[in-house]
C-alpha cells in the first residue's frame, strides 16, 4: 500500500508556530543545527549456486539533509526537525538490480532516482520529549536499516523521558514505513526470511515501550516491549556489563527476547525464544570476541521487515535466526591508532550456524559466513572527516543460496550550521 512520500505533521507545526515571537524563537534558531551527508555506495553480491539471478550488482549516490531547529523558550517548547533524502542512480541495469540501493520498477530497471521529505514536530518539557512524524528509532525490539544510501525510516509518534531519575523511558506508536530504497510511505509487515511466517503479512502500527537504567556504575540493565498490530507481541531483557581487567576492559552483552503471536495471528504462529550473547575483551586497540545464538520455540525469529534483528549474529548478509538454530561468532577487531595509524580500524568475524530447521522439510540446515572490513577516516587536511570503507562477506548453506559480497562506501558529513 503506497501513500505519499512527504509526512506533515500540522497540528504540532501550528503550535509551535503559533508559538512564537522574537524572544520566544531565539532559541529556536540559535539552537538549530544543519548537515549534508553524502553516501557514495558500490555494491555487489555475487551468488555461488542456486537458480535464479545471478549477480546483484549496483552503483548509487544518495545525500541526507539534515535540519534540527531548537526549542522556543518557555516552560514548554516546540521546534521542528526535517530530513531530505535523495538517490540517485550511477550504474545499474534489469539483470543486477535489487542490491536495495535503488527502487526497482515492474520492467525491472532501477529508477534514475528517488527523494523523500521528512517532517517532524517536537515538544519538551524539562527532560521529556514528544515527537509526532518521521522517526529513526534505533532500540532492541525495532532497529531501522541504515546500510544503504538512505536509511529506513518511521513515521509515528514517539516519547522519550530522563525525568526519573536514573530511568530512560521509551514510548511509541509507529504505523507506516518508508524503506531504504523507497519514496512511498508503506504498511508495516512482518519480514519472512527463509519462508519463517505467512508471506505479505500486514499491520496497521507498531507498538513499544521501554525502560533503560544503571545497576551500578558498570551494569546497564533494559527491558522493552512490543507489539506488531495482530501479529506478534515481544518482550527483550538485556544487560550490558563493563569491567577493567588487568590492561584492558571485559564487556558482556546478554539478551533474551521472547515473542509469541496475538490477535489474528496474520503471520501465522510466532513462538520463539531467542537467547544471544557477546563476550568481549580489549586491550591496546585490540578486540577478542566469542557470541553465541540461540533460537528456542516453535518459530524464527520474528522481527519487521526492512529492520535489522537485534541479534549478536546478525552480520553483514544472514540473521541466523532459523527455527532451532545454534550459532556461534568469533570476532577480532583493532584500532590501528594504537600502531601510529589514528582513523584506521579493522574488523573480521565468522558465524557457523547449525540445528536449522528447514521450511517445508524434515532436514536441518548448516549455515556459516566471513565477514571483513577495513574503514579509514581522514583526521587532519582537506580530506578531514572523509570515511572510506570496505565490508567484503561470505556466505554458504545447505538450504540457502550462497553469496560472496562486497560494498565499497565513500562518507562525508558537511556541517552547515
Amino acid at each position: 500500500m503506497h501513500r505519499t512520500s512527504i509526512s506533515v505533521v500540522p497540528t504540532a507545526l501550528a503550535i509551535a508556530f503559533a508559538s512564537w515571537s522574537p524572544l520566544a524563537s531565539a532559541a529556536f534558531v540559535e539552537d538549530s543545527k544543519a548537515s549534508l551527508e553524502l553516501r557514495n555506495i558500490y555494491f555487489n553480491r555475487d551468488f555461488r549456486d542456486g537458480t535464479g539471478q545471478s549477480k546483484r550488482e549496483e552503483w548509487a549516490q544518495g545525500f541526507l539533509l539534515k535540519l534540527q531547529s531548537g526549542y522556543t523558550e518557555g516552560t514548554v517548547g516546540f521546534g521542528v526537525d526535517a530530513l531530505g533524502m535523495l538517490g540517485v542512480k550511477l550504474d545499474s541495469s534489469p539483470d543486477r538490480a535489487g542490491t536495495g540501493l535503488l527502487p526497482v520498477h515492474d520492467d525491472g530497471r532501477a529508477a534514475d532516482e528517488f527523494a523523500s521529505l521528512g517532517l517532524t514536530g517536537k515538544v519538551r518539557m524539562s527532560q521529556t520529549e514528544l515527537t509526532v512524524g518521521t522517526h529513526m528509532p534505533v532500540l532492541p525490539v525495532l532497529k531501522p536499516n541504515n546500510g544503504r544510501i538512505i536509511p529506513q525510516t518511521f513515521d509515528g509518534v514517539m516519547l522519550t523521558s530522563r525525568d526519573l531519575g536514573s530511568l530512560a523511558i521509551t514510548a511509541g506508536q509507529l504505523k507506516e514505513v518508508r524503506q531504504r530504497n523507497s519514496s512511498d510511505r508503506d504498511t508495516l509487515m512482518l519480514n519472512n526470511k527463509n519462508r519463517r511466517f505467512t508471506a505479505g503479512a500486514e499491520a496497521d502500527y507498531f507498538n513499544l515501550i521501554g525502560v533503560e537504567a544503571p545497576a551500578g556504575e558498570r551494569v546497564k540493565l533494559s527491558y522493552f516491549g512490543a507489539e506488531l498490530d495482530n501479529i506478534y507481541r515481544q518482550h527483550f531483557f538485556g544487560m550490558a556489563y563493563s569491567q577493567p581487567l588487568g590492561d584492558g576492559v571485559f564487556q558482556a552483552d546478554v539478551r533474551l527476547s521472547l515473542s509469541d503471536d496475538y490477535g489474528r495471528k496474520a503471520g501465522g504462529e510466532v513462538d520463539n525464544r531467542a537467547f544471544n550473547g557477546m563476550l568481549s575483551y580489549g586491550q591496546a586497540g585490540h578486540k577478542f570476541g566469542l557470541g553465541w545464538q540461540d533460537m528456542g520455540g516453535d518459530t524464527g525469529f520474528a522481527y519487521v521487515e526492512g529492520t535489522d534483528p537485534f541479534l549478536v549474529n546478525f552480520s553483514q548478509i544472514n540473521d541466523f535466526a532459523n527455527p532451532d538454530e545454534r550459532s556461534y561468532q568469533a570476532r577480532y577487531d583493532y584500532d590501528f591508532a594504537h600502531a601510529g595509524v589514528p582513523g584506521l580500524s579493522f574488523m573480521t568475524r565468522y558465524i557457523r550456524g547449525s540445528d536449522a530447521t528447514v521450511i517445508g522439510s524434515s532436514e536441518t540446515g548448516k549455515e556459516w559466513e566471513r565477514d571483513s572490513e577495513v574503514r579509514y577516516v581522514f583526521q587532519t587536511g582537506l580530506l578531514k572527516n572523509l570515511s572510506l570503507r570496505w565490508r567484503n562477506a561470505s556466505y554458504r548453506s545447505d538450504f540457502a543460496r550462497g553469496a560472496d559480497e562486497n560494498r565499497l562506501i565513500v562518507g562525508y558529513t558537511f556541517a552547515l550550521r
